[in-house]
């Protein structure tokens, strides 16, 4: 199970971006961009926008959401999970059938299929390259490599699998390379189509959990990566159902039908009772994978350009609506009639991740674990005014978060109450007084018991909604005699400080997969400078952690979790504000699109109604 660190983004005002579009759009219609483009030489494009750059499509060194999304379309795990089915389930994909699991879940055998290729590429020489069992072990030794440093790691490192990370410290001591020939007891191909992993400790979902997302544990071609070297983020070449066409870095990606890609087709069960989907699966079955040959993706950052080029029809997706144009666009969360008429597709959904502002423990101002220390974090979280964010910044499009477990996670449980929602700001200034955060100097704000001044720094991105936030954070605290200031960098620079520990406070996003063990993940104390940003590092928790992992789905494994929950709600060492929803829009023609929060590859289930759109360009609508 793979996650990511997300910075928060916001649109310019609803009144403008609406202004403009009644501005442009009559042009827009008139040419008709997306009809021309889409339909040129009768190709199917899907178009849309990340609203974040890519950094590399290397799974030993991707870390950022986007990089996945794109890398997850062109390299193939061995089981993946189903499109529509709910609850989710997992099934093969390069796999010849489900694992062999031992009964003691230490030992995984996994069977691919035979007749699998890899896109051709020049590091093949010409020759046609057929996917083996070798090219898993390869790419899974390759998070171990200290030459990638794998931002993952430290997920495989919690399974324990055998000699691994033995053999990781063993030549990063003797200063050598690492080596990939050496023989390991935990991972080995037995033979042309088969491998297999034993663990040190039982982890019952290791495979549902880290082998169905090819961002992660997709196989590459060991030739592939020595042909590239250092620059294999760039030329990603896998099994999957596309190819890597173009790339011009934070700006413009091109993703083409792999010709090799094996023969699959749509086969989805809709949940009973979802007559949308149930109609989607009827209409869509039996239809080679992927329908559109090629997925084109632009690097939008601000909301307002990224809405206006799907209202203006050069885009056919418009992924996660900003919250700002909510109240026009979705009034009471429905779609307006406006854009009904136009023939607009509506899907709503809640996703599974938190929003939160992370305090580093390592931090001697906001971090540590002594009653005045869990004082001032659990004061400032009092004073955060979360309904107040969900109305005025998040439009709606959010609920209170009780603690760091996701909604649509197997452990989540939505009947939950406790302190992490509270807004007091009694409570907050009592919290502070009595463990001694007083105005000692009379200067009118709050010192540290020790007399020095106290002042929290909040790093932060040059976005609307970040700016947005900050107004809030500036309110909040002022009302409390807390002084607070802002940092300003790119995201992917918060990012690497936050990595080295050297953020006292960051407001970001983390999304995860099926199994609420993503999200306590972050104050999992091993996973300090990985998922656990925070730093936090308390042995009951950790002790918690690792048994649950060890435990069988079920009320005896979720009710430790809960209590793993409650310690990081106790020691708040991540202020969890919300869980987000949201819409995502779709051009009337554009077919079977339904967001699955597991299933990033969403483009392989798609397809353009080319008619609908030529009589649309016809039309001149």
């Amino acid at each position: 199970m793979t996650t990511t660190f997300r910075s928060l983004t916001l649109a310019a005002g609803l009144a403008l971006a609406l202004a403009t579009a009644a501005l442009t759009l009559p042009a827009a219609q008139a040419q008709t961009p997306a009809a021309s483009a889409a339909t040129a030489g009768a190709k199917k494009v899907i178009r849309y926008a990340f609203r974040v750059a890519e950094t590399s499509f290397d799974p030993a060194q991707i870390t950022d959401l986007y990089s996945r999304t794109v890398a997850a379309g062109i390299y193939d795990a061995p089981y993946e999970w189903s499109f529509l089915a709910k609850p989710m389930q997992m099934r093969p994909a390069t796999a010849a059938g489900m694992p062999e699991i031992s009964d003691d879940f230490k030992t995984f055998t996994i069977r691919i299929k035979p007749g699998i290729y890899f896109a051709d590429d020049p590091a093949f020489k010409g020759v046609k390259r057929e996917l083996t069992a070798e090219d898993y072990v390869y790419s899974l030794k390759r998070h171990y490599d200290p030459r990638w440093k794998s931002g993952n790691l430290y997920i495989l490192e919690n399974a324990k699998i055998l000699g691994l990370s033995e053999l990781r410290k063993k030549l990063i001591a003797e200063k050598k390379p690492f080596d990939y020939d050496t023989p390991v007891e935990g991972l080995r191909a037995l033979d042309r189509y088969t491998f297999q992993i034993k663990l040190a400790e039982a982890e019952p979902r290791f495979i549902s959990s880290n082998f169905t997302d090819g961002s992660f544990t997709g196989a590459l071609a060991r030739e592939v990566v020595e042909f590239y070297g250092d620059k294999i983020g760039e030329h990603p070449v896998g099994t999957g159902p596309y190819r890597l066409a173009q790339w011009k870095r934070s700006s413009r990606i091109v993703l083409a039908k792999n010709p090799n890609f094996r023969e699959a087709f749509y086969d989805e069960t809709a949940p009973e009772g979802n007559a949308r989907l149930q109609a989607i699966a009827q209409k869509m079955k039996g239809q080679r994978l992927p329908m559109v040959e090629e997925v084109h993706i632009s690097i939008i950052e601000e909301n307002q350009p990224r809405w206006l080029a799907f209202l203006n029809e050069e885009h056919d997706l418009l992924e996660e609506l900003p919250a700002d144009f909510a109240t026009g666009v979705i009034p009471n969360n429905q779609l307006a009639p406006i854009y009904a008429k136009r023939g607009m597709q509506m899907v709503r959904y809640p996703r599974a991740d938190v929003a939160v502002s992370y305090f580093g423990m390592e931090n001697p101002v906001v971090g540590g674990y002594e009653p005045h220390q869990v004082a001032l974090r659990r004061a400032i979280s009092l004073a955060v005014d979360v309904d107040r964010e969900i109305r005025l910044v998040r439009r709606g499009q959010a609920i209170p978060a009780q603690g760091p477990i996701a909604p649509e996670t197997s452990a989540y449980n939505p009947k939950v109450k406790t302190v992490m929602s509270d807004y007091s700001l009694a409570q907050a200034k009592a919290l502070l007084d009595l463990h001694g955060w007083v105005d000692k100097d009379g200067d009118g704000w709050r010192d540290q018991p020790d007399g020095s001044p106290l002042l929290i720094e909040y790093a932060t991105q040059p976005d609307q909604q970040s700016r947005q936030l900050i107004e809030l954070w500036q309110k909040n605290m002022k009302t409390i005699g807390i002084r607070i200031e802002f940092k300003t960098a790119k995201w992917p620079e918060n990012l690497k400080s936050s990595r080295a520990g050297k953020l006292m406070m960051w407001g970001v996003g983390w999304t995860g997969g099926p199994d609420s063990d993503t999200f306590l993940a972050l104050g999992y104390g091993p996973n300090k400078g990985q998922a656990n940003h925070a730093r936090f590092n308390l042995p009951a928790f950790n002790r918690l952690y690792e048994q649950q992992r060890g435990m069988p789905d079920g009320p005896e494994r979720y009710a430790v979790m809960a209590e793993a929950a409650r310690l990081m709600v106790a020691y708040m060492p991540y202020k969890v504000h919300v869980h987000r929803i949201f819409t995502d829009l779709a051009q009337p023609w554009v077919m079977g699109y339904h967001r699955n929060n597991f299933v990033r590859d969403f483009w392989k289930y798609v397809d353009i109604d080319a008619e609908a759109l030529q009589r649309r360009r016809g039309a001149g609508l």
